[in-house]
């Protein structure tokens, strides 16, 4: 869960300013850095519209290489900006490199905010200079300066048995959609760790986590979700580190469909029955960015036919006649209507989660997907955007 006193594990430390990015004046320009190389493994979007920052992170994590530091700026997402667009996030890791005296392929980038504009780069330099000069081990005021329509900062963390720590942390709120979406998550641990293992496992947890995130059914061009380790305190048992680490991205990813856009109550949509993890999943996504349901989970309507609706056209397998639903721990479907008190699963709707929970009857694997309800906000907030 979130914590307001959280500190970086050993050995990183961040800075975070405002470098005049964001009209508003907030912070939006801030790293992370660590004294020693770290093994690391990425997951950037898969829009073929891809930013500067992941095309160039991409290229980096081809060549296997260690990495110290992570440079990020809010405000601007500097997508859809052409060769100059990539020149400008090229000199930000140059830049960052040369003030810690390490190559610019051992820093990567991330960008976030409005498409199709240049970066100010004159202002985006001059605060990359001066960031190191603010390093500390706090992680809030890094957590705040990568927000955008954010409502607040998302962090997590766990400590393993050995006592090594894994710290996260999370942006994102609209423009959210399985195959990742407009969010970054990072994950800075001191534990040793193997990398070739590492870069083997996180696509999976990504999947389990990010991909399990649906706010509005749109995605990014600027996404990423990244993981750090710089082996300070030492080897851990991988199995723990990996389990550990899917525990951190699972609360930030709940962390940011609670966060949704103009948002009251966070949706979880439990999948069982299913003949695969894949289609489990398929099923709980296509549930939790169906506006339909989404409205009704706004207005506290138990309409399960929405539900029904939403798996059937998933591509899901399903056996309708052994079908199971149950809202907020009602069941209300088993292959035919059950009766039950409307009023009451309604009033029970009105909590901060509204979780539905789905047996397709055709296996045994399952599955975990969350969104949020859809309101008037949403569109108010995405009507006014830019102006």
């Amino acid at each position: 869960m979130t914590d307001s006193g959280l500190t970086f594990p050993q050995g990183f430390t961040a800075a975070a300013m405002a470098a005049g990015i964001k009209p508003s004046g907030k912070t939006d320009l801030s790293c992370v850095v660590s004294d020693a190389a770290c093994a690391w493994a990425f997951v950037g979007t898969r829009s073929s519209a891809a930013a500067a920052c992941v095309t160039r992170n991409r290229e980096v994590y081809g060549q296997a290489g260690p990495v110290r530091a992570l440079v990020v700026n809010a405000g601007n997402a500097n997508a859809a900006t052409g060769a100059q667009g990539a020149r400008d996030n090229a000199d930000i890791a140059d830049a960052l490199g040369s003030v810690l005296n390490v190559e610019p392929d051992a820093v990567l980038t991330a960008s976030t905010g409005i498409i199709g504009h240049l970066l100010p780069m004159d202002r985006v330099l001059s605060g990359v200079e001066h960031l190191p000069d603010e390093l500390g081990r706090d992680a809030a005021p890094f957590a705040a300066a990568i927000m955008t329509t954010d409502t607040h900062p998302k962090t997590a963390q766990a400590t393993l048995s050995t006592g090594a720590r894994i710290v996260g942390t999370a942006k994102g709120s609209g423009m959210i959609h399985p195959d990742m979406a407009t969010m970054f998550a990072f994950a800075f641990s001191d534990a040793r760790v193997d990398q070739a293992a590492l870069r083997a496992a996180f696509p999976a947890i990504v999947n389990r986590t990010f991909n399990a995130v649906t706010v509005d059914g749109d995605t990014s061009t600027n996404d990423m979700a990244l993981v750090l380790a710089n082996g300070h305190a030492g080897d851990v048992d991988p199995a723990e580190f990996l389990t550990a680490l899917e525990g951190v991205m699972r609360d930030l990813a709940r962390q940011i469909a609670a966060d949704g856009e103009g948002a009251t109550k966070l949706l979880t949509v439990r999948v069982s029955g299913a003949r695969s993890e894949a289609e489990a999943l398929t099923a709980a996504r296509t549930c939790c960015v169906s506006p339909l349901l989404k409205s009704a989970v706004h207005g506290n309507d138990p309409n399960w036919g929405r539900v029904i609706m939403a798996v059937g056209r998933s591509g899901a397998a399903v056996d309708v006649e052994r079908m199971t639903v149950q809202v907020q721990g009602t069941p209300v479907f088993a292959g035919r209507p059950l009766p039950y008190d409307a009023a009451q699963v309604s009033a029970s709707m009105q909590a901060p989660e509204v979780v539905f929970e789905v047996g397709l009857g055709v296996g045994d694997a399952a599955g975990e997907a969350w969104g949020c309800d859809l309101s008037a906000e949403y569109v108010s907030i995405n009507a006014d955007y830019t102006t």
